[in-house]
């Protein structure tokens, strides 16, 4: 089993910057962990891919974050980091954290973290 805990979640003005981390526990190491991924779902909303990093620190983004949001990972610490710059009203939504594995195979989602964009 895998356990995840994102935080750095809050309230925060247009234009300002958050940094989400999610932290891992239990059968998670760099050599199972096939890909992390950030998801949000907005009030009413679909929950959406954000951002995801794999293999060889390859990264893709959602293109409404792409130049404002970064991932990011540590393997020594088996924590997954999401720098969110320039945030806007539109990206207020709960935050979840995704790894999925292998040997075992699993796929395992934290609790999410709100995150709201407001003046």
């Amino acid at each position: 089993q895998v356990q995840l805990v994102e935080s750095g979640g809050g309230l925060v003005q247009p234009g300002g910057s958050l940094r989400l981390s999610c932290a891992a526990s239990g059968s998670i190491s760099s050599t199972n962990a096939m890909g992390w991924y950030w998801y949000r779902q907005a009030p009413g909303k679909q929950r959406e891919l954000v951002a995801v990093i794999a293999g060889g620190d390859r990264t893709n983004y959602a293109d409404s974050v792409k130049g404002r949001f970064t991932i990011s990972r540590d393997n020594a610490k088996n924590t997954v980091y999401l720098q969110m710059n320039s945030l806007k009203p539109e990206d207020t939504a709960v935050y979840y954290c995704n790894v999925r594995t292998i040997a075992p195979t699993g796929n395992y989602w934290g609790q999410g973290t709100q995150v709201t964009v407001s003046s």
